[in-house]
């Protein structure tokens, strides 16, 4: 479709080094998009850059870690983009699970500075280009453990019920500048960040088990959707969650 075509348009993703965030870049210069890929692994953003450029697109690479205080200052002094047309705020993870009794505050803490606080301070860097832009779009990537419970993962799950309410917010702030902003929100996607899930047929099958379409979802997919929030066939959406889970925020 038409609507689809980035071309002429300029976009930011973080966490770009791989999963997710990579297929992200990938798509939407495949779409058109000149892309600025930001994360801490320098090397794998160097071969992402590699395939942009292959496909006659601009890459500009941004290594540097979102959870430092400068993170924002090296991104936007590194960002050639005057005007950028799309942010992708994917940079995020969660690195244990621990009942909420016996879960150090610290780690709550370095949680929710990954997923939220670094997510919110980008944003306010680049808003007054997204403003330039005079048609920018948002896309915070939450998570289905935003929506539900998410038992020994609270710290997470608060972080990204957290990140769905600060896009709504930020929609209506920003939506009579011309931008948009919207969360996608996957479910169990088959990446490096959800291969503990992996460890046993037991542990696969558990997972499994909550989503309706019985299959892990393919990276791939989420970019599809990342592309359909960037390109103007969305341009009367805003404040919204699409959600890309196989079913599972369906379930009882």
């Amino acid at each position: 479709m038409s609507e689809y075509v980035l071309a002429g348009k300029t976009a930011l993703v973080t966490g770009a080094s791989r999963g997710i965030g990579r297929a992200i870049a990938v798509s939407f210069a495949q779409a058109g998009a000149d892309v600025a890929v930001v994360a801490r692994d320098a090397e794998k953003l160097g071969d992402l850059a590699k395939e942009i450029r292959e496909l006659g697109r601009i890459a500009v690479v941004i290594a540097a870690d979102l959870s430092s205080e400068n993170a924002v200052e090296t991104i936007c002094s590194r960002l050639d983009f005057d005007a950028l047309n799309i942010l992708v705020n994917n940079a995020g993870g969660n690195a244990f699970m621990a009942s909420t009794e016996n879960m150090r505050l610290s780690g709550w803490r370095k949680t929710m500075n990954l997923n939220l606080d670094a997510l919110v301070a980008l944003t306010q860097g680049v808003i007054p280009r997204l403003v330039n832009s005079g048609n920018g779009s948002v896309i915070n990537v939450s998570s289905v453990a935003g929506l539900r419970g998410s038992p020994f993962m609270s710290h997470y799950g608060a972080a990204k019920a957290a990140v769905i309410s600060f896009s709504r917010s930020l929609a209506v702030e920003l939506a009579s500048q011309g931008v948009r902003v919207n969360s996608l929100v996957p479910g169990w996607i088959e990446t490096d960040l959800t291969g503990f899930l992996r460890t046993s047929k037991e542990a696969e099958a558990g997972t499994l088990s909550r989503v309706p379409m019985g299959r892990w979802g393919r990276a791939e997919e989420i970019s599809a959707a990342a592309l359909f929030l960037a390109s103007d066939a969305s341009s009367f959406m805003t404040g919204q969650e699409l959600i890309v889970d196989g079913g599972l925020s369906a379930m009882p």
